[in-house]
């Protein structure tokens, strides 16, 4: 079996690794700028989510 990746899996997992790593970003940011704490918390539940598919897609390669 051939465990090579062709050229558009490899740009379609480099987009998914991309938009992972911004939604990510984006809600710790979220998390920092609230004040309102049970908001940080969902938006920081929201970024580990995101990291957690971020590292599994990456450890797939």
């Amino acid at each position: 079996m051939n465990n090579m990746l062709t050229k558009k899996e490899v740009v379609l997992i480099h987009d998914l690794l991309t938009l992972e790593e911004c939604a990510c970003k984006k809600a710790r940011l979220y998390a920092r700028t609230v004040t309102d704490v049970k908001l940080a918390e969902e938006f920081n539940k929201i970024a580990d989510n995101h990291q957690e598919r971020f590292n599994t897609i990456f450890n797939l390669l």
